[in-house]
């Protein structure tokens, strides 16, 4: 038996500097019906998602749908790119992509914010083995986990996301095993 981990990208949200509050826009309130859709046809167990707002309100509906809780967990947040919010965005996550010990003052570098993820997979790999998991996550994080597992996941794959996105990974004990875009 697998397990599998469905990492759904949030939906789009509206900019404001409250990282944790940051709520869905009305676009992306919208495409959360298409996540509870596609995530009904799974058979869902567990749904996990990110502190963040934005990440939990993408995998509601769908939760609600299968009348399960909503588990926060810390380390499938969005990577802190720097402590006060960067004047050119662009140029900034590039310079963390391109040298992944490289970090922003009061962030994190790709290799600190992978080995973070990574770490938070492996705790629900063993937590909850051979079952099917939502966790609502973020972009940079989502493809630095990924990345892990297989490296055509890197910065160009990252440009390339969607907001709602699904990407679901299969493992058989903590030995991944595939990767497929769902959404």
């Amino acid at each position: 038996m697998v397990t599998a981990i469905y990492f759904v990208r949030h939906a789009h949200s509206v900019y404001t500097p409250d990282e944790l509050g940051r709520p869905l826009s009305e676009k992306g309130m919208e495409d959360t019906e298409k996540i509870t859709e596609i995530l009904a046809e799974e058979d869902i167990d567990v749904f996990l998602s990110s502190p963040y707002l934005r990440a939990a309100q993408t995998i509601e509906g769908a939760a609600e749908q299968y009348k399960k809780e909503i588990i926060h967990r810390e380390g499938f947040k969005e990577r802190t790119l720097s402590e006060v919010p960067a004047s050119d965005f662009a140029s900034a996550i590039s310079r963390v992509w391109e040298d992944w010990t490289f970090s922003w003052e009061g962030g994190e570098s790709n290799q600190e914010a992978q080995a973070r993820g990574v770490d938070s997979l492996y705790k629900v790999l063993a937590e909850f083995k051979e079952k099917k998991v939502v966790i609502g996550t973020h972009g940079n994080i989502m493809v630095l986990i990924m990345n892990y597992f297989d490296k055509k996941y890197d910065f160009n794959f990252w440009k390339t996301l969607d907001m709602p996105d699904i990407y679901k990974l299969t493992f058989t004990g903590k030995h991944f095993i595939d990767c497929q875009r769902v959404m």
